[in-house]
């Protein structure tokens, strides 16, 4: 009946095993963890909602189906792995694979004399397509396009982040086990490994996505895994204006000092959106330019047709062959680029960067974790420390004001939105201290009801210190943008 990837019969027959009764589709749908409205005037404390005595029987029910039928998909996928050729599967149709999955489904199903409703065996054998196939669980996760994170706390704990919020799903690994060995997918197809000895790792996902993990006996509760997503369509300056990201003044302000080949950081903390402003300003890059990228996990999606990119490797089983941001640092001076764009600057590969921005790589781009401007530049200060340089402090700043031109801050605000918060450009020395001036900024003046930020971009009022570099370029751009709203 289903030739075509069917190892031949061998064996004596199975025994079948207990019936699953039918019912509703197992949901897959993600839920939100449901949160009470307070009141206005004095804040109250919520309290659970009592369920009746039907309700709880209604979902007793339920956790007991979906236990039997995961129980079912285990045996399922277990009958799949024996009966299924392997080494054909790579050269498979999707549309193949599947009619083969629901032919051998249909089969054991009827030796274990199961009955299953139609809903549920599309939905078992969606779910056993996707273990061999996918990423089990985790694969309607990675195809819903509102979902931009997925956080795994153990096998039964499955959160998402979807429009800047924390959900709670109720999908869930069979066991710890289970999760181990998606978890092991992911890493042996990039040619990595995680066991006791070596118990976290950073990979890349098939479409980029990037993924960290870390397992047992330093996760405590079972493995942790989370996952950053990217859209397929990277987001352009027009669609961040768009969602508010900042003014199309900034954005004529930010092309200008990217065409003008100004060194730019951009600045913020952990999900801030460091990487798409990245993204965006890579944008304004001309196309007869050449780029070279280097990261640690490759991210960054340039659009420009001269770009080479980098991806540093982690040392091997036996500790060597390991290849660092600043290996790739060094020899990327050596291939002739316009500019180098550093996806993170995070350790010792800080210096190698100031050092290429400072010797005709003009309009590099990198981006740091930090709070403000400020702070990153004492970020700046102490990871040319980290490399083991020992350089008094005013030289050390001095190289940091004569490389970098302009920062700009990314944050996540705490309704999930994310802004750029702050334009500020260096402008040089005074005495021992870096002198900057703030261009643009973010002002919050209050929140609503609902949570909601409510707040303005605003100019300084301060003029830019590179504006007769921008007239010079071909960028004249006119006074009002650096006008305050009053």
């Amino acid at each position: 009946m289903f030739s075509l990837f069917k190892k031949p019969e061998t064996g004596a027959p199975r025994p079948s095993t207990a019936a699953v009764g039918s019912g509703a589709p197992a949901s897959r749908a993600m839920t939100p963890t449901a949160v009470k409205p307070v009141a206005a005037g004095k804040p109250s404390i919520a309290v659970a909602p009592q369920r009746n005595p039907a309700e709880v029987a209604a979902l007793d029910k339920e956790r007991k189906r979906k236990e039997r039928m995961s129980e079912l998909k285990v045996e399922l996928h277990k009958r799949l792995l024996e009966n299924l050729n392997l080494a054909a599967l790579e050269s498979a149709s999707e549309v193949n694979l599947k009619s083969e999955i629901a032919a051998i489904v249909a089969e054991a199903l009827e030796e274990m004399s199961v009955v299953l409703n139609k809903e549920d065996r599309t939905v078992l054998n969606q779910d056993l397509f996707d273990e061999v196939m996918g990423l089990g669980p985790l694969e309607p996760l990675l195809k819903d396009e509102t979902v931009n994170d997925i956080l795994v706390n153990g096998p039964k704990r499955i959160f998402i982040e979807r429009n800047g919020k924390l959900q709670l799903t109720d999908i869930t690994f069979k066991d710890e086990r289970h999760l181990l060995r998606i978890i092991d997918k992911i890493v042996s197809a990039v040619g990595r490994r995680v066991d006791e000895s070596n118990p976290y790792c950073d990979a890349r996902l098939a479409d980029g996505s990037r993924f960290n993990c870390m397992v047992p006996p330093v996760a405590v509760d079972g493995s942790l895994v989370s996952i950053r997503k990217f859209k397929k369509d990277k987001l352009a300056i027009p669609d961040l204006v768009k969602f508010g990201a900042f003014t199309e003044e900034m954005a004529a302000y930010l092309q200008a000092a990217v065409s003008c080949r100004l060194n730019i950081i951009v600045s913020g903390g952990t999900g801030s959106g460091k990487t798409t402003t990245l993204n965006a300003l890579s944008s304004f890059i001309d196309n007869h330019e050449r780029v070279l990228t280097i990261e640690d996990t490759a991210e960054l999606q340039l659009q420009q047709v001269h770009v080479g990119r980098m991806e540093s490797r982690p040392a091997n089983v036996e500790g060597k062959g390991a290849v660092t941001q600043r290996d790739c640092l060094r020899n990327a001076l050596r291939m002739r680029p316009d500019r180098i764009i550093v996806g993170e600057t995070r350790g010792e590969e800080v210096i190698d960067m100031l050092q290429a921005m400072n010797t005709g790589h003009d309009g590099s781009m990198t981006t740091i974790h930090a709070n403000s401007a400020r702070d990153g530049i004492s970020r700046l200060e102490n990871m040319v420390a980290m490399a083991g340089i020992d350089m008094p402090l005013k030289a050390v700043r001095s190289q940091i004001a004569a490389a970098v031109n302009l920062i700009v801050q990314a944050s996540r605000l705490q309704d999930g939105s994310r802004r750029m918060v702050s334009i500020t450009e260096i402008t040089g020395m005074e005495g021992e201290v870096i002198s900057m001036q703030e261009i643009f900024r973010y002002e919050r003046l209050g929140i609503e009801p609902g949570g909601k930020i409510i707040g303005r971009f605003n100019a300084t009022g301060v003029r830019s210190h590179y504006s007769d570099r921008f007239r010079q370029w071909g960028y004249d751009l006119p006074a009002s943008i650096y006008e305050p709203i009053v």
